[in-house]
């Protein structure tokens, strides 16, 4: 009975692979991954103006521009019109790249901030408080739709 079955070399997945589906095509594509990096899409325009302060602050973070021949997937998405010649930019985006060292501190830096500013809303709250209608801080929130209970 073993005479009716193929041999393994014959076999292929081929055959057992669904047919691809549509989707709809990202409006930003991602750069394959790069060790060490991060990516991130920075502003260039905003409609129709350039926007040199956002561009620049974001350079002295520690973002720098992809280079198209650094990332040949992405060569269909440079800009002829594009400020940044070479670089890969869409729709006055320009794709760049950081160390994920300096993006860790990037987090924590701005995490450090708004802790910082929750406590100083809490100080400041708690500040007020009356024996006779005393405060507390419960800093949990929730979503309800509908009318609510009746």
């Amino acid at each position: 009975m073993a005479e009716n079955r193929l041999t393994r070399e014959i076999e292929t997945r081929d055959q057992a692979q669904r047919i691809k589906q549509w989707t709809p095509a990202q409006l930003l594509p991602d750069p394959l991954p790069e060790p060490g990096y991060g990516f991130r899409w920075i502003r260039t325009a905003i409609m129709g103006k350039v926007d040199p302060t956002n561009t620049s602050a974001k350079f002295r973070e520690g973002w720098v521009p992809v280079k198209a021949e650094d990332h040949p997937e992405m060569q269909l998405y440079v800009d002829p019109q594009s400020r940044f010649k070479g670089n890969v930019e869409v729709g006055g985006l320009l794709l760049c790249k950081c160390p994920i060292e300096m993006i860790k501190q990037r987090e924590a830096y701005y995490g450090r901030q708004a802790s910082s500013q929750m406590e100083a809303v809490d100080n400041s709250f708690m500040k007020a408080n009356d024996e006779r209608m005393p405060l507390f801080s419960e800093k949990k929130s929730g979503v309800s739709f509908g009318r609510g209970s009746k």
